[in-house]
């Protein structure tokens, strides 16, 4: 890569605040200039998968507005739910309280169902998030991918946070996404995890001096 092909602009393929606020906290010591997507942009997730859709969104917002841009797809994959909601977690419902309804209503069928049979109930799941950086013509430079175990609780706990993190715990701490400080998601979290893997090779593309 060239002195002239190193992004200073990097647009976020994303109108999620949440996502926005927690990639500018990541992407803090890179010294980029972090953009918002335009709000009138928008891109079709038609991946089966979260890699499929980061690339997507990442290829269309590069393209739309000549910068380099970063996407990312996430959802939550519960075990009992066959991998649901998945790559449709965001479209699970209208709004995230009533993503969360949804989905303990749906577990809670679900296990009680696989009691039925004479299985055992299962609370396991996992984030997942998937991150691509296209450069300005649309190319895909960089894929990566975190994870983050975890546990759906019965009911919500914490005030921060968005979407799912009130109801996922992550055992290991303690505390649901919605408890943790930001600093403490952004080390464990799925994104942070993506991210973790991510920035070396930004820098490394960049050719800078930065810290995490």
């Amino acid at each position: 890569m060239t002195e002239q092909q190193r992004p200073e602009v990097l647009v976020i393929a994303s109108g999620n605040a949440g996502k926005l606020k927690e990639f500018s906290q990541l992407l803090a010591g890179l010294g980029l200039e972090i953009r918002p997507m335009p709000k009138d942009l928008a891109v079709e997730e038609t991946g089966t998968t979260f890699a499929a859709n980061a690339r997507l969104k990442a290829i269309a917002v590069a393209t739309a507005t000549g910068c380099w841009a970063l996407a990312d797809d996430s959802g939550l994959c519960v075990e009992a739910l066959g991998g649901a909601p998945g790559v449709h977690s965001a479209r699970y419902a209208s709004s995230d309280a009533a993503r969360i309804a949804r989905l303990l209503q749906e577990l809670q069928q679900a296990n009680a169902e696989a009691e039925q049979r004479g299985d055992g109930a299962s609370r396991h799941a996992a984030f997942t998030a998937a991150l691509a950086v296209a450069d300005p013509s649309g190319r895909i430079q960089l894929e990566v991918e975190g994870v983050c175990a975890g546990t759906i609780l019965e009911a919500p706990r914490g005030a921060g946070g968005f979407g799912y993190d009130p109801v996922f715990e992550v055992p290991d701490v303690g505390q649901t996404f919605a408890e943790m400080d930001p600093a403490l998601k952004g080390r464990i979290g799925h994104r942070g995890v993506a991210m973790q893997l991510l920035l070396p090779k930004l820098k490394s593309s960049m050719g800078r001096e930065a810290s995490r």
